[in-house]
């Protein structure tokens, strides 16, 4: 999901302190997902897709997608 994430963030050309201010999702929160401490939760997910202009199930698919 991160990678996917990141795809997304960086076609946008915005930081991770730039999605959390707009979404809400604190920096922290964006760096445990990065590490692997923990799985977002779908209303974060639901978040995130609606601020990149996608599906949840783009986050939620096994394979690559491409946007």
């Amino acid at each position: 999901m991160y990678s996917k994430y990141t795809t997304l963030r960086d076609k946008a050309g915005v930081t991770d302190y730039g999605v959390s201010k707009e979404t809400g999702i604190s920096t922290a929160t964006l760096t445990n997902w990065k590490y692997g401490r923990y799985n977002p939760k779908v209303d974060k997910l639901k978040i995130l897709a609606d601020y990149f202009g996608v599906s949840i199930e783009y986050f939620l698919s096994e394979e690559k997608e491409v946007v």
